[in-house]
């Protein structure tokens, strides 16, 4: 059995959208790390469709000389939750149709490393709902946006607890998070 495992960049105020904002902040090879835990062997990607369309183009150009994840996101199974996407061209790409919680179950329980998620908020505030997030990530920035989508909306999120920090020289901190 897998599990679900969420990464966000998010700012103070919560804001995850189109997270250019963080290219301020230098990438600490730490925090590649953190990210690269969640991508071990046997994971595939679950995402959401708008998220899924920014990648595909991204990360289809990157090689592992650009960025050291590219071989997993060009490599791993990418499953988008969709149900208006009906031919992704990014390879080893598959439309698993509309939000279902039981599919989404289902489907943590085939794969042998985990359901990476990354951005996706809307499909990441229906898991969490469904109590289906085994973690959630967050790479909480300094910095206070003002506007933007945001992460968590009117609906409760709770059942969580803390389960690691880490500090960077940038000021970004990483949060982990688990169910119950």
């Amino acid at each position: 059995m897998g599990r679900i495992e969420v990464h966000e960049f998010i700012s103070l105020d919560g804001v995850y959208e189109s997270p250019s904002w963080t290219a301020e902040f230098p990438f600490d090879p730490k925090m590649g790390e953190a990210i690269a835990r969640l991508t071990g062997p046997g994971s595939e990607l679950l995402l959401g469709r708008r998220t899924y369309e920014m990648f595909a183009p991204a990360w289809s150009a990157r090689s592992d000389d650009d960025d050291p994840g590219a071989s997993f996101f060009n490599g791993a199974r990418k499953n988008v939750v969709s149900s208006t996407l009906r031919d992704p061209e990014w390879n080893n790409s598959r439309v698993l149709g509309t939000y279902d919680a039981e599919a989404i179950r289902a489907l943590r329980d085939e794969v042998d490393g985990s359901l990476y998620v990354s951005g996706s908020g809307t499909l990441v505030r229906a898991m969490l709902r469904d109590g289906l997030v085994d973690g959630l990530h967050l790479f909480v920035f300094p910095v206070v946006l003002g506007a933007g989508e945001r992460l968590f909306t009117d609906e409760a999120v709770s059942g969580l607890r803390l389960l690691e920090t880490e500090a960077y020289d940038s000021g970004v901190v990483h949060l982990a998070y688990g169910q119950g």
